[in-house]
């Protein structure tokens, strides 16, 4: 089977948009078999970032009796103004479109101060209760720093880290320790707030693609909301009073259906098309259930139950064909 990169290769030659020499050129190159470390870098430089600041929590919680709060307060302080100062000197400035630093250790730099900025902050505030009762203070201030930071440095993962931040200070909690508890479930007002942030999240994206404002950030603010706005709305449908919320899940779904072909994202379509799936099939059972039909009709159920999922499946791998078809020539 030929390789899906000579396909778009000899697609362009017989298009005229290369010539037979160039074509022999290309994959000439290929054939080498050369391979990038850039990816394997950037994990280890990440993971690095991830141990540097676990190591710190460790050592603080060991060692806090001998190091005193205010010395790990100060050496806290000392680095993360250490990051921001390397980060801003070898930082082009803020600009509207993407950019990079020359060097992208210094990315990880960048992610290294915000992650010690939220550690200073938090730590702060649960040992000499800076802010008072004003707790959100503690998140908005971290999550503000965060934003500003992956603005001007433009800076994905201090986006993300601001992103979790904002929902933070509205009282949600995007992590898997807030799936487990059922937070969304115990709560509808906190599921309704999740909503709101999705749209807002989405509304964002719709204006800074207007204004040409990092527009390469959509991916993550879309992420974001898809998950949120989906894990809301389902835990929903379980409440009593919950079928309507299959509006605004079908809602969701379409636009988010369309965003993955306009973003050319295969883990936003998945992610949409599984959560629509679970959405429908809560929906379904909701309704036999309601209409009080189910012991009727349960034996039949149970017997094409394995051709609902089959089918599913079957169609399931159909429209990954077909967007991988579709979205082939956009990422050529």
């Amino acid at each position: 089977m030929e390789n899906y990169k000579t396909a778009y290769s000899r697609k362009l030659l017989e298009q005229h948009l290369i010539t037979d020499k160039q074509f022999d050129r290309v994959e000439a190159y290929r054939k080498r078999d050369l391979f990038s470390v850039h990816t394997e870098l950037k994990t280890l430089l990440y993971i690095g970032v991830l141990l540097f600041t676990t190591g710190i929590g460790l050592l603080i919680y060991d060692h806090i009796d001998t190091i005193g709060h205010v010395a790990v307060l100060g050496l806290l302080l000392v680095i993360t103004a250490g990051c921001f100062y390397f980060s801003f000197k070898k930082s082009d400035g803020f600009q509207r479109g993407e950019t990079s630093f020359k060097n992208p250790v210094y990315d990880y730099v960048v992610l290294l101060a915000v992650s010690l900025t939220c550690i200073f902050i938090g730590y702060l505030q649960f040992q000499y209760n800076t802010f008072g009762t004003h707790y959100g203070l503690a998140t908005v201030i971290p999550t503000l720093i965060c934003l500003a930071s992956a603005y001007y440095f433009d800076n994905k993962s201090a986006l993300s880290i601001g992103i979790t931040g904002l929902a933070a200070y509205i009282g949600l909690s995007v992590s898997p320790q807030a799936l487990l508890h059922n937070d969304f479930y115990d709560n509808s007002s906190l599921s309704n707030l999740a909503i709101l942030l999705g749209i807002l999240l989405v509304v964002w994206t719709l204006y800074a693609s207007k204004v040409a404002l990092k527009k390469h950030f959509n991916f993550i603010y879309l992420t974001f909301a898809l998950h949120l706005i989906s894990l809301a709305v389902l835990s929903n449908l379980f409440q009593e009073d919950g079928l309507w919320y299959i509006i605004p899940l079908m809602l969701s779904s379409w636009y988010f259906y369309k965003a993955s072909y306009q973003n050319t994202s295969i883990t936003l379509f998945v992610c949409t098309v599984l959560y629509a799936y679970i959405g429908f099939t809560v929906f379904a059972v909701r309704i036999i259930d309601w209409a009080d039909i189910l012991s009727d009709v349960f034996e039949g159920l149970i017997t094409i139950s394995p051709i609902y999922f089959i089918g599913l499946i079957v169609l399931f791998i159909k429209l990954i064909k077909n967007f991988n078809k579709k979205t082939a020539d956009v990422r050529l």
